[in-house]
């Protein structure tokens, strides 16, 4: 987890499944109470797999922004996730960007 200014950068790795959901939700939901967080950036290129509990976490958090009124997008995605991500609909609600400096780039005109 990174901090630039307002926007919360987390690097996500390896599995994201029902083993691993609830300690990656306590710990982004810990970070987001606790920063001055009003934008999420979620970097998935070392994401290698991901199940339905994963795409609940990521459903939550962007719940969570967006009733704070900022954005979540997401970057950097390996093609296996994308395409859960793409078939779940997620990218209707949600911005992709290529990595996290154009994701940054992209929040920076919104804020």
């Amino acid at each position: 987890m990174e901090q630039h200014r307002k926007t919360l950068i987390i690097r996500l790795s390896g599995e994201l499944d029902h083993h691993t959901a609830d300690m990656v939700r306590m710990r982004l939901d810990e970070a987001i109470q606790r920063g001055q967080v009003e934008h999420l950036i979620l970097s998935l290129k070392g994401l290698q797999f991901m199940d339905s509990s994963g795409l609940g976490v990521i459903l939550g958090r962007y719940k969570l922004i967006k009733s704070k009124g900022g954005k979540m997008v997401v970057c950097e995605v390996n093609p296996t996730v994308y395409r859960l991500l793409d078939m779940s609909g997620l990218f209707k609600i949600m911005q992709i960007y290529d990595n996290e400096g154009h994701a940054l780039s992209g929040l920076e005109v919104v804020s």
